[in-house]
């Protein structure tokens, strides 16, 4: 992969790899760019990697059986994406979907067992890495949790223009409520009283 000392130090910032250990975990990366609209998983697909955002922003959602969307999580610069359900959960096939909602560039790494966890072995300073972000993640999770149990709507839509301070005005309404769990209507009424 071109430039792969440029690249492993914008995935992995704050390790130290050596020249060799680079160009190895560069190996273990594809690039994919998508476009805006486009999706990078379908529910039903098989799934068995996980994506590195360079540029862009994405957006894991459900579809309920009335056809409604519930967002999962948005996915910005330096963030990770993948249906962590059907990865690590028992699944071999997706149960939610990633839109893409700003054009991205993204590095896909391959996360079953013959490719990753050889990666880990090699280069044990690339596991506690992961494992790091996936606490981090976990943690994050927890919190949205307890917001959406304890919070009220406007609270949740404070905590979501904290988090996400730059994309709000790149993404649709109906992404935003979704996400919070309120109607466009709700939303708009929430905005008009913080203005």
């Amino acid at each position: 992969m071109e430039n792969a000392f440029n690249f492993v130090q914008e995935v992995f910032k704050g390790v130290d790899f050596t020249p060799e250990e680079t160009h190895e975990i560069a190996s273990f990366f594809t690039r994919v760019n998508i476009a805006k609209g486009e999706h990078l998983l379908r529910v039903g697909e098989e799934i068995d990697s996980v994506y590195y955002i360079s540029t862009g922003c994405l957006r894991t959602y459900y579809l309920d059986e009335s056809g409604k969307e519930h967002t999962i999580q948005f996915a910005v610069n330096d963030w990770w994406i993948s249906d962590y359900i059907a990865l690590y959960g028992g699944n071999s096939t997706a149960v939610l979907n990633i839109e893409c909602i700003q054009s991205a560039q993204l590095y896909k790494l391959n996360v079953e067992p013959n490719s990753f966890d050889l990666l880990c072995d090699r280069i044990p300073k690339v596991e506690r890495f992961h494992r790091k972000k996936m606490e981090k993640a976990f943690a994050s999770y927890q919190k949205r949790i307890l917001a959406n149990l304890s919070l009220s709507a406007k609270e949740r839509y404070h905590l979501f223009v904290t988090s996400y301070p730059t994309i709000e005005q790149n993404i649709k309404n109906y992404h935003v409520a979704s996400y919070l769990g309120i109607t466009t209507e709700s939303l708009s009424r929430i905005r008009k009283e913080l203005v």
